[in-house]
């Protein structure tokens, strides 16, 4: 139970990494808020927890409008008093060069993979402050460590993302505040089998995503969700600012 008593905001947790980060916590103690802009997946999240006669509670946000995260916040604060963990895990992907990439898709790209990351910091943290201290982890992708090629807007909304994680740390160490960041490397949700899905050879184009890799496969949402729970617990004390690359060893090479 190394998160018993907790209260841990999850945003994306209707599916991927999200969701399997939401079944772990719940599973270590963590009184969860499932936050997710789909009610039916994020039902089925909740239910999944419930059926295991563990703590939840479901609050349908769109991420993306400020005045529905604070209404997300008012109704944890509501519900069970204090955020002790914020996990930053929704968002978007697209493909795309700065030529090709429309406007639009810049824009929706940043609103959901960086501005509402911010967003939920910035109105998170205030209330761990007034709880004495908490922990956020920032769910960032390999590509915000290394361009990838063809997805520049993702590429620079996750990269953002670190430096958000960076910035926290330094700003809010002196007040019991940890920041950490996860880079996972291509994993297997829908999110990517969506993008597989839409190239004109959906094996071919999984197996050379497998092959780039040096543990030559992809990986799985729980792998992912471990490592967030490690930096969610107090076995990671001391880390604070910390990028945890979860890649398969792609960004080693």
């Amino acid at each position: 139970m190394r998160l018993e008593n907790k209260v841990a905001v999850i945003t994306g947790a209707g599916s991927g990494i999200g969701k399997a980060t939401a079944v772990l916590f719940s599973k270590e103690g963590a009184k969860v808020v499932i936050v997710d802009i789909s009610k039916k997946r994020g039902q089925e999240t909740l239910d999944m927890i419930r059926e295991k006669e563990q703590e939840a509670i479901f609050v349908p946000t769109d991420i993306t409008d400020s005045s529905q995260i604070k209404s997300m916040v008012a109704k944890v604060m509501e519900t069970y008093g204090k955020i002790d963990i914020l996990v930053n895990n929704a968002g978007l992907y697209v493909q795309g060069d700065v030529i090709s990439t429309g406007e639009d898709q810049w824009d929706e790209i940043m609103a959901v993979n960086l501005r509402a990351a911010f967003l939920c910091c910035k109105y998170c943290i205030s209330q761990m402050i007034k709880g004495g201290g908490g922990v956020v982890i920032n769910v960032s992708s390999e590509a915000g460590l290394v361009a990838i090629k063809n997805q520049v807007a993702y590429n620079v909304s996750k990269s953002g993302l670190i430096s958000l994680t960076k910035s926290i740390a330094v700003d809010f160490a002196s007040q019991n505040i940890r920041a950490n960041c996860v880079c996972p490397g291509t994993t297997e949700t829908p999110l990517v089998t969506s993008a597989l899905a839409k190239q004109a050879d959906p094996a071919r184009a999984r197996r050379a995503l497998e092959e780039i890799r040096p543990a030559n496969r992809l990986g799985k949402p729980e792998e992912i969700a471990y490592g967030i729970l490690y930096l969610a617990s107090d076995e990671s004390l001391y880390a604070t600012g910390a990028i945890l690359s979860i890649d398969g060893g792609y960004t080693a090479q």
